[in-house]
């Protein structure tokens, strides 16, 4: 099967599927966007991406919170 092929072939199954969301919205109303988070990400983790972590990973040392105190600090408002 030639690229042009592959191509056209994904290109007919996203208007199908495109069809297919337009008639379940006319139906049931807009999908929550945590529903297309979840959607996002196991279509994601199937094509072998790796995820965005989403929560910060904080180490279990004692130089942690020297470098969040400095980083709060360099990131003060300014006022003028």
């Amino acid at each position: 099967m030639s690229d042009s092929e592959v191509v056209r072939l994904l290109q007919d199954q996203l208007r199908g599927l495109r069809m297919e969301v337009r008639r379940l919205n006319a139906k049931t109303g807009p999908v929550p966007e945590s529903h297309l988070a979840v959607i996002a990400a196991a279509a994601a983790a199937y094509l072998g991406e790796d995820a965005n972590r989403q929560q910060p990973h904080f180490p279990s040392s004692s130089v942690w919170s020297g470098n969040t105190r400095r980083a709060q600090h360099a990131h003060h408002p300014s006022y003028r």
